[in-house]
């Protein structure tokens, strides 16, 4: 896997952390949670398009807020988030982990103590609304006659 499908993995992973999770795997890592501002915590609208059946023409579904912040690391790194919903502190927040996730020096500390435990938690999510789905699964068969 190349460094920007690297990149790209976490910040799926990021996108998907609350505050709480991002704040504390942050100072369990040993790293500051006040880095310096590029770019402000912008709050705005993005249009969201979607695909008939998938895989037909485009059309406009609608608008969605999201959240968007820069930060820059004490190694010089830049971090970006951007985050649906109004959440400037999260934001600032995941753009302070993909900061700090570009420095080699502290990439496993991130990685260890950030990434490992949210991605955990959307496994176990993943799992449980499959089961969910599972159990509401309704096989269909078709007897032969004898006759035929």
């Amino acid at each position: 896997m190349t460094a920007t499908n690297d990149r790209k993995q976490i910040m799926r992973v990021l996108a998907h952390a609350n505050e709480a999770e991002l704040e504390h795997g942050l100072l369990a890592a040993g790293l500051s949670t006040d880095l310096p501002q590029i770019r402000p915590p912008e709050t705005g609208l993005t249009m969201v398009r979607g695909r008939i059946g998938g895989d037909g023409r485009p059309f406009n579904l609608g608008e969605m807020t999201i959240t968007r912040a820069a930060v820059e690391s004490p190694a010089g790194h830049t971090g970006v988030a951007y985050l649906k919903g109004r959440c400037p502190r999260r934001a600032r927040l995941a753009a302070a982990a993909d900061a700090y996730w570009q420095n080699p020096e502290t990439r496993a500390a991130i990685e260890t103590e950030l990434l490992a435990p949210i991605e955990q938690r959307l496994a176990r999510e993943h799992l449980k609304a499959t089961e969910e789905a599972d159990a509401t699964k309704v096989d269909f068969f078709t007897m032969v006659r004898g006759e035929d």
